[in-house]
């Protein structure tokens, strides 16, 4: 990414840099689903259900709209990945799960989505201690 016009300093160029970042681990993201057949957003939810969850909490964790999930959730069942299941201390609430067809795609798109660990690995460990406290910092 160009920088912003205007003098370049510390904090436009860690900017860029950010940019850059999430760029690069976006395009391997959505290769390493495309592999799979997934949709990014597919290969994300699929791999927060390492444990039966509610739709209402999936959609709260990501931060969007519950039938926003509730289309991935159900493209996800389509293809055998997921079941739902009402919830027994709601039934108007569904719970859902991977299957073991699930679990295996899941284990897949981890092993083929090697950004971070890539990326991280070419950092030595103080370098990797260094780089986790900053980016714990820039989060707040």
């Amino acid at each position: 990414m160009a920088l912003p016009n205007g003098p370049v300093t510390p904090s436009s160029e860690a900017e860029a840099a950010l940019f850059d970042l999430v760029d690069v681990y976006d395009r391997a993201y959505e290769t390493a689903a495309a592999e799979l057949s997934l949709s990014p957003a597919q290969a994300c939810v699929l791999g927060r259900l390492d444990e039966r969850r509610g739709m209402g909490a999936l959609a709260e964790e990501l931060g969007c709209d519950a039938s926003n999930i509730t289309q991935i959730v159900v493209r996800l069942e389509a293809l055998g990945l997921v079941t739902r299941e009402p919830n027994p201390r709601d039934r108007r609430a569904r719970l859902v799960a991977r299957t073991p067809r699930g679990d295996e795609i899941n284990h897949r798109f981890a092993t083929a989505f090697t950004f971070a660990r890539t990326a991280v690995g070419r950092l030595s460990p103080d370098e990797q201690d260094h780089l986790t406290a900053l980016l714990r910092k820039a989060l707040g």
